[in-house]
């Protein structure tokens, strides 16, 4: 009897053994079920987050689309000419920096959005002589104005004490700083204007007095493109986003993605002309999903040329090999294909002793060899003790037979590697009985002009040990102690 009891008692407690078992195994299933379904919302949640904060930073388009976007544009080519500079002026096909400038604050009616790393257009106490830098003062003042017309004036830029920019930031506009020391361990390079989403200016030009009056600039306004304009947007939507910031986000919105690339490129018209076009940026770290490279869109202008390559820039001193194929690129293009080439840059006191050996290199190329042609000449001009950068020839692009590449980079491969810079490449798809009426022309026709004016010298070889440093230093001795001496020789 007591073992049918302590059976009894034994299958009882088996039973709530097993019950409480089952409860437990429920209950960690439910736990498990109930942490899996919480992750899983939050991840959502904070996806969801995620996106619409980037999509807040990168700021609205305006209901433009690449659906309702205008493609039929007019582009004009805007140059700044120093009045010391006896350079022939097209007026036909050309427009003062200025002008351009001022055209396009009077199409403004909702927004002008600047980029720019020189804030300097009143310098009022750095004035060389008298009425220099009026061009500056005036823009300046227009700038102010916006306010008055109910336009929104939007900048970015990587200064932090700027007694301008604290000026228009008092008249409303908003102001925020790229800090490219954090972010690169380089500089805000680029230099563009949108106004109304719709018209656009890139180029060389700063908002410094000089790029208005004594510095020699070259850029293009395109009126009426809001495709291209839409894309520029973006690449400012970008800038716009790193306000304050000393890390570049691993997310970004959709609103900075690239438009159009060099694979896949933005068809419009240009002054009735069929041709392609697309943006793009440096440094890597600056290029979105889709985005093109700078140095991949100077490679592939260079690659495409048939006949002829013209350059133009400030510095050259292409030292980063493994990213700036652009000195192996030449090489292939005039001993391969037999493209001429012509290489201008400027000779002034930043010019580094290093940018002759370069050019030595390149000219001995042709030097055993028939039908192979790469000149280099300097653009030089009497530099002046107040300021050396006034007359300097502060081109960057590059023109073919069938391409233009713009940039605001000089071909230093540092450059591109730390500094943020943007570029634009156009394109014309076919030839045309009028010839003269594109870009490409009229900048191959600025590039000519300065290419046979005397301010284009060749460089001679030296006999001494130092080479090409030593005639650098003694040139420039000879226009600081004989200004009023015929200086017009090849040095």
């Amino acid at each position: 009897r007591e073992r049918c009891q302590t059976n009894e008692i034994f299958s009882e407690k088996k039973k709530s053994y097993t019950t409480l078992v089952c409860l437990q195994l429920v209950l960690q299933t439910q736990q498990k079920c109930i942490a899996t379904l919480a992750l899983f919302c939050c991840s959502a949640v904070l996806m969801v987050l995620i996106f619409s904060s980037v999509d807040i930073w990168g700021d609205s388009e305006d209901g433009i689309t690449e659906e309702n976007c205008s493609r039929d544009c007019r582009i004009v080519l805007a140059e700044n000419i120093p009045d010391d500079l006896s350079l022939h002026v097209d007026g036909r096909h050309h427009i003062p920096l200025s002008v351009g400038f001022h055209s396009l604050l009077e199409q403004a009616k909702l927004s002008v959005e600047v980029v720019s790393s020189v804030w300097d257009l009143n310098a009022w106490d750095l004035e060389p002589t008298p009425g220099t830098a009026a061009q500056g003062q005036l823009l300046f003042q227009r700038l102010l104005r916006l306010k008055s017309r109910g336009v929104k004036l939007k900048i970015a830029s990587s200064l932090t004490n700027s007694s301008e920019l604290k000026a228009l930031a008092a008249h409303n506009a908003q102001v925020r700083f790229v800090n490219m020391t954090a972010l690169t361990k380089g500089g805000l390079h680029s230099s563009f204007w949108i106004v109304d989403r719709t018209h656009i200016y890139i180029g060389s030009a700063e908002m410094d007095w000089r790029s208005l009056s004594k510095r020699k600039e070259l850029g293009v306004v395109v009126y009426n493109c809001s495709c291209l304009a839409l894309d520029l947007h973006r690449v400012f939507s970008f800038y716009w986003q790193l306000h304050d910031r000393d890390y570049i986000p691993s997310i970004w919105s959709k609103r900075v993605t690239a438009l159009y690339g060099k694979h896949e490129a933005l068809e419009l018209q240009l002054n009735t002309t069929p041709a392609t076009a697309y943006l793009s940026t440096s440094p890597e770290h600056f290029c979105p999903k889709d985005r093109t490279r700078d140095l991949d869109a100077i490679h592939q202008v260079i690659q495409s040329a048939k006949t002829f390559i013209f350059i133009s820039v400030t510095d050259y001193l292409p030292l980063v090999k493994r990213s700036f194929r652009g000195t192996s690129l030449i090489r292939e293009a005039v001993v391969l294909r037999g493209v001429k080439v012509r290489l201008l840059i400027s000779f002034w006191k930043k010019t580094h002793p290093l940018t002759f050996n370069f050019v030595t290199s390149l000219k001995t190329l042709c030097m055993q060899l028939h039908n192979c042609s790469l000149e280099v000449r300097f653009f030089s001009h009497k530099e002046q003790k107040e300021d050396f950068q006034l007359g300097l020839n502060h081109n960057k692009y590059m023109v073919t037979d069938n391409a233009v590449y713009l940039g605001t980079h000089d071909w230093v491969g540092s450059d591109f590697a730390k500094n943020a810079g943007v570029g634009l490449v156009v394109r014309m798809k076919d030839s045309t009985k009028d010839t003269d009426a594109t870009i490409l022309e009229h900048i191959k026709a600025s590039f000519e002009r300065d290419w046979r004016s005397r301010y284009a010298k060749n460089l001679q070889k030296s006999k001494d040990q130092q080479g090409k440093y030593r005639l650098l230093q003694w040139s420039k001795s000879q226009w600081e102690t004989k200004e009023e001496k015929e200086w017009n020789n090849p040095l």
